[in-house]
């Protein structure tokens, strides 16, 4: 199996039944969004309902017992984090581009590849000193989920671990969360 198909993340607490799971439901798009880049979809996995449950499933597994919450990040981590969260009986926390959430909240600033970005939650939701797995589907630059996790610890939290559906290792989006727990199923 090479980089090419996905590989198991190293120190993956995931069991190889999930990592094949998500690798059979992955499709390769070339050339999307734009010439050169090759766009790895998740709408298979999503549109697979038992596929879908067997993820939330096993993803809920891994951290039960271990978080108070979960943070999904928008929009595509939402898609993870809240059936996760309502699996385990816990809260999910919405961390949400600026301008998006209504009243009183804390934000930071961050750099993308790109240019600049914000990210915002409403700081009441995050309970003092709970336990929080921060979600997404990709890890690229690691710069939204870095931003992400010091919101989460600003607003009173402790990220346990940032858990990630796939994670484009050439990137190196880990070295932006050294001294982290980052937790991906499958590293292209």
């Amino acid at each position: 199996m090479s980089q090419a198909d996905g590989v198991r993340a190293p120190g993956s607490p995931f069991p190889d039944s999930l990592v094949n799971l998500v690798r059979g439901h992955i499709r390769d798009i070339p050339d999307f969004p734009s010439p050169g880049i090759l766009f790895r979809d998740i709408t298979p996995l999503l549109a697979d309902g038992p596929a879908l449950q067997a993820l939330v499933d096993g993803l809920a597994e891994v951290y039960r017992g271990r978080i108070d919450a979960v943070a999904g990040i928008e929009s595509r981590g939402f898609i993870l984090a809240a059936p996760i969260a309502a699996t385990l009986g816990i809260g999910m926390i919405t961390i949400r581009k600026a301008g998006r959430l209504p009243g009183p909240v804390i934000g930071v600033d961050y750099s993308l590849e790109y240019g600049q970005a914000r990210i915002e939650l409403h700081p009441e939701t995050v309970v003092t000193d709970s336990r929080v797995l921060v979600v997404d589907d990709v890890l690229a630059t690691g710069g939204t989920a870095a931003a992400a996790a010091s919101l989460i610890e600003e607003a009173g939290g402790e990220v346990v671990a940032l858990g990630m559906l796939l994670e484009l290792g050439f990137l190196q989006g880990r070295a932006a969360l050294t001294g982290r727990q980052v937790d991906s199923v499958l590293v292209y």
